[in-house]
């Protein structure tokens, strides 16, 4: 089983093991000391569900401290095909393109066809706090740089009462 978890961003093959049961419950989540983590069990299957797709091929590299860089290969896409989206801490990167059609709008024969031009949809993850910074195209790769702002550490001491 292996999990990469690099600076807020979550990439899976397989988390964790999972039950074959109904109710799709991580073994981690079970134990009765991780109390009110159900939202982040229901991020962990996100993930998972999210690392079985195969299309488009990318990569995420640090850039920096608290700074990332995912690169997708979308050749045959031009910018306007491509949507990048924020929601609810997930990313999603979709493609729409004409496969069928060339430039001028005339339909294409291929005699091979080897590229994969399909329509996809991508979903990574976020941590809370990672911040989308822009995208970029360049050569038939799709940039996106994130950053996660470091937090300020906030201590707080809790008073104890005596009662009676």
């Amino acid at each position: 089983m292996a999990h990469a978890a690099t600076g807020g961003l979550w990439t899976t093959k397989s988390l964790f093991p999972v039950r074959a049961s109904p109710m799709n419950r991580t073994i981690l989540f079970d134990s009765p000391f991780l109390l009110g983590f159900d939202h982040t069990r229901a991020l962990i299957e996100r993930a998972a569900k999210a690392a079985a797709e195969g299309y488009p091929p990318y990569n995420v590299e640090e850039r920096a401290e608290g700074r990332l860089r995912i690169t997708l290969a979308v050749a045959g896409f031009s910018p306007e095909q491509l949507t990048v989206t924020v929601e609810d801490n997930q990313l999603v990167v979709t493609g729409r393109g004409d496969k069928e059609r060339g430039p001028t709008g005339a339909e294409r024969a291929f005699l091979h066809r080897g590229i994969a031009a399909r329509n996809f949809v991508r979903n990574f993850v976020l941590a809370d706090g990672m911040v989308v910074e822009g995208a970029s195209m360049e050569h038939g790769l799709l940039h996106i740089d994130l950053e996660r702002p470091q937090p300020e550490r906030l201590v707080r001491e809790i008073p104890i009462k005596t009662l009676g």
